[in-house]
């Protein structure tokens, strides 16, 4: 065992029993490559990542070119998961060399500095088809560095400054205003799909926050009248039905793999994560139906989330592998997953099974194929793309005639497939990543009338402030078993108060509004920076080279988005004026937001809430008297998902310090009643529901 057997990172201990002689990232490492100068080799991946694995098969655990990393280079491995900051930047790095990026991340550091002079993604053990092998990189590195250290540290300084320059991000200029969302609107549109739905071509991600961005500017556009709001709404709709209905979603058990490897959807890297779960859960929400498709997509994502990701305490687990370990002792992507038609056969009958192999395009040949070769596996990934609308109608009235509904037919094959090897479960829990799952519960569970969701985000989310939080009113990022660590990061503090304030939103509970205050306060203290904005990682954070901003969305919306999308809603829920100049500072951006609006779709989103009309509605009145319950319910029933809706108890003190305007709505009045305000001007109140009901919708 090397040094990560004390490791509390399931993707850590995957690799405390390799032959590389891994080190964890620390300054104990960096001082150990100075101490033996040579270089630092820096592997970043995560516990459920397929090429991750492959990397690790093909090199990592064969004794010969762990002698040769080892005598070259002290290895550093590391859980982008645990250390997102440590990812950020070397990916970051990669992007300014190679234009891509992906995991597993490779790259080389100079001992002192920590600076890359290399980088790169996966590599084989040996040099094939023009991609460079492990074993020739550290030959050749170690020669470099021997016989031209100077040309090293040349591509280091060069590599660096060109990190430097994008990290630092200066807060400058004008803020973004409504012609970038014209922009926005007009990138979106040029980088869609319009044969197969979603964003560019393969691989394809799910970007559920580009979903939700095309969505808020097609309501802008069809508030002023203009014909792209159509085409905006063509494409979000196209997405979210391109997605349900391919192989990135998995129709038996519910939840969404990773991204698709094809163009099509159809071919997906099966890992799944928590965070795609809560962005994909919010994208289908957010259009408002209650009884559609989309919405089933959204309950069927959640309900895989509460079934199979969540932990004993009510908080969640970080996702499940894209491999399976078959009982040969050898792991095989979506080995899981896949069927042929006489596994079908096998469990449903061979009538039956042909009708579910025609419902979900289940082929004598296959349709899976290998991602390297591109060659069918014979294997099929359950999708349903076959066949026209009437051909699935008649399939789902042949089925109608043994008894049996679509939904029936997929749990008799998820029983069949829950008895296979299964992928394994990555069990660290993150708070970042619970922030989004809570928000995701919070606000299914009111848009779509499920106590169940709202109860599991409470659960969650009283769970994570005590086990995540620190003495100093701070956060930790990671829980694993029965070890908390790691100081939390921006994201932390952004996607938790973002989950708190949509909770306090599917409750109306203060405490849960309180919290998400405090949270967005310690966040603005800990990461704020002179000039508007926040940094990604705390004040006196020093184990990496240079302290980012980090304004672009990756799998996930960025921190810095959240945490301005944070400061407008709470602004609104409470009158703080403060809070909203805080956040139209952050959206002074430098010029890349500008130029390249696709890669900052959240921070979009939330210019496009910030530009939108407001509508605060405060109900004052004890929530347990009848007459504040039926205006309740009427707000409830007419109130959008943008909407501000304040509770205020009179006579509650909290209320009046969470926020300070509503003392002297609470004081005005001496019955239940409802104040609805549009832009910062309040309409009469009244306390008549038929009365607010007309209101309302004017």
């Amino acid at each position: 065992m090397n040094r990560l057997a004390d490791s509390h990172s399931p993707y850590l201990l995957q690799h405390a029993d390799n032959p590389v002689d891994w080190w964890p990232w620390s300054d104990a490492a960096f001082a150990e490559a100075r101490r033996r100068d040579v270089p630092v080799f820096l592997s970043i991946g995560y516990a459920t990542c397929h090429w991750c694995h492959v990397m690790a098969h093909e090199s990592f655990e064969d004794a010969a070119t762990a002698q040769v990393l080892n005598r070259a280079f002290v290895c550093i491995k590391v859980d982008r998961e645990e250390r997102p900051d440590v990812d950020g930047l070397y990916m970051a790095a990669c992007l300014a060399a190679r234009g891509h990026g992906g995991w597993p991340l490779t790259a080389l550091l100079l001992p002192d500095t920590r600076e890359p002079f290399w980088v790169g993604t996966y590599l084989p053990r040996e040099t094939r088809g023009g991609r460079m092998g492990v074993t020739d990189l550290a030959e050749n590195v170690a020669a470099f560095w021997t016989e031209r250290p100077d040309g090293v540290r040349d591509s280091a300084s060069e590599l660096a400054g060109a990190v430097r320059q994008m990290a630092e991000a200066p807060a400058e200029g004008e803020a973004l205003g409504e012609a970038d969302l014209d922009r926005a609107a007009d990138a979106l549109l040029a980088r869609a799909d319009p044969q197969h739905g979603g964003f560019g071509l393969a691989p394809k991600f799910p970007t559920p926050h580009l979903v939700a961005l095309a969505v808020a500017l097609a309501e802008r556009d069809a508030r002023a009248g203009r014909d792209r709001a159509d085409a905006l709404a063509v494409v979000a709709g196209a997405a979210l039905d391109a997605m349900a209905a391919g192989g990135l979603n998995d129709h038996l058990a519910g939840g969404f793999h990773r991204y698709s490897t094809d163009r099509t959807w159809l071919l997906p890297h099966f890992e799944k994560t928590l965070y795609d779960q809560a962005g994909l859960a919010l994208a289908y929400l957010r259009p408002g139906e209650r009884d559609g498709p989309w919405a089933e997509t959204a309950r069927r994502t959640l309900g895989y989330v509460l079934d199979r990701l969540r932990a004993p305490d009510g908080t969640f687990y970080s996702g499940e592998d894209a491999d399976t370990l078959l009982p040969d002792g050898h792991s095989e992507e979506g080995a899981t997953y896949v069927w042929s038609p006489s596994e079908l056969d096998a469990v449903l009958g061979e009538e039956v099974g042909a009708l579910a192999a025609h419902l979900w395009d289940v082929r004598p040949g296959g349709n899976f194929l290998d991602e390297a070769t591109r060659q069918p596996t014979g294997a099929s990934v359950l999708h349903r793309r076959h066949g026209t609308r009437q051909e699935r109608e008649v399939v789902t009235s042949r089925l109608a005639a043994h008894g049996l509904t679509v939904d029936g037919v997929a749990a008799r094959l998820l029983a069949a497939r829950d008895v296979r090897p299964q992928p394994a479960l990555d069990d660290k829990r993150l708070t970042d990543w619970n922030g989004l799952v809570i928000a995701a519960l919070a606000r299914a569970g009111e848009a779509l009338d499920e106590p169940r969701f709202i109860a599991a985000a409470e659960r969650a989310a009283e769970r994570l402030l005590d086990l995540m939080g620190t003495p100093d009113g701070g956060l930790w990022h990671r829980a694993h078993r029965d070890a908390v660590g790691i100081s939390g990061l921006l994201d932390d503090y952004a996607f938790l108060a973002w989950g708190l304030t949509d909770l306090y939103r599917a409750t109306l509970d203060l405490p849960w509004l309180t919290a998400a205050l405090r949270l967005h306060g310690e966040a603005t203290r800990r990461f704020g920076r002179a000039g508007g904005g926040v940094w990604s990682t705390a004040e006196g954070a020093n184990d990496l080279f240079v302290r980012r901003v980090d304004l672009d969305d990756g799998a996930i919306p960025s921190g810095y988005s959240a945490h301005v999308w944070n400061g407008l809603r709470l602004a609104r829920l409470t009158g703080r004026s403060e809070l909203e100049d805080a956040a139209w500072a952050a959206l002074r951006v430098p010029a890349a937001v500008r130029d390249h609006p696709t890669g900052f779709g959240h921070l979009y989103g939330a210019l496009a809430y910030a530009l939108a009309p407001s509508r605060e509605i405060v109900v004052v009145g004890p929530r347990e008297a009848p007459d504040t319950s039926a205006l309740l319910q009427v707000v409830r029933r007419h109130a959008g998902p943008d909407d501000a809706v304040l509770l205020v108890t009179p006579g509650d003190a909290a209320i009046r310090e969470a926020a300070p305007f509503a003392a002297a709505l609470a004081d005005a009045s001496d019955r239940p009643q409802v104040f609805v305000c549009r832009d910062h001007a309040c309409a009469l109140p009244t306390s008549d529901p038929a009365e607010l009901a007309a209101t309302m919708h004017a």
